[in-house]
């Protein structure tokens, strides 16, 4: 939002990390002089390197492509370790069944009975062996 103040330094700094952040963006001008707020348009247009696209009252539309983002892809990661609580009933009846928790490594499974297993490498065929 432009005040009263105008044109500010602050409020290009904020528009500049709205953009950065959204790429579209959406500014409420509070002056009553349409010149001044094209002329705002425009100053905002050009020291931002945005594409002006629309001026309707007093909102202005602003738009500049988002800047590609590193993703930071560890190639040696593996799943973390879970955690979880296996109950196990008694083979008496009137006893109160016994809760575990268990870790659960990355490579590793629960099974119905409450077992951990690891998992077995998949299987390749043949064929599919030969190609490589």
């Amino acid at each position: 939002m432009v005040g009263a103040d105008g044109l500010s330094a602050a409020v290009k700094k904020e528009a500049d990390a709205a953009l950065n952040a959204h790429g579209l963006i959406k500014v409420r001008v509070f002056a009553d002089d349409r010149s001044a707020r094209e002329a705002m348009f425009q100053t905002l247009a050009d020291e931002l390197s945005a594409a002006p696209i629309q001026h309707i009252g007093k909102l202005l539309v602003l738009w500049r492509p988002m800047p590609e983002r590193e993703k930071a892809i560890d190639a040696d990661r593996m799943p973390g370790p879970r955690d979880f609580k296996v109950l196990k009933y008694s083979t008496r009846g009137g006893q109160r069944p016994e809760v575990k928790t268990l870790r659960v490594l990355g490579n590793q499974r629960l099974t119905a009975g409450g077992q951990v297993k690891r998992s077995k490498p998949k299987q390749v065929s043949i064929k599919k062996r030969s190609q490589t």
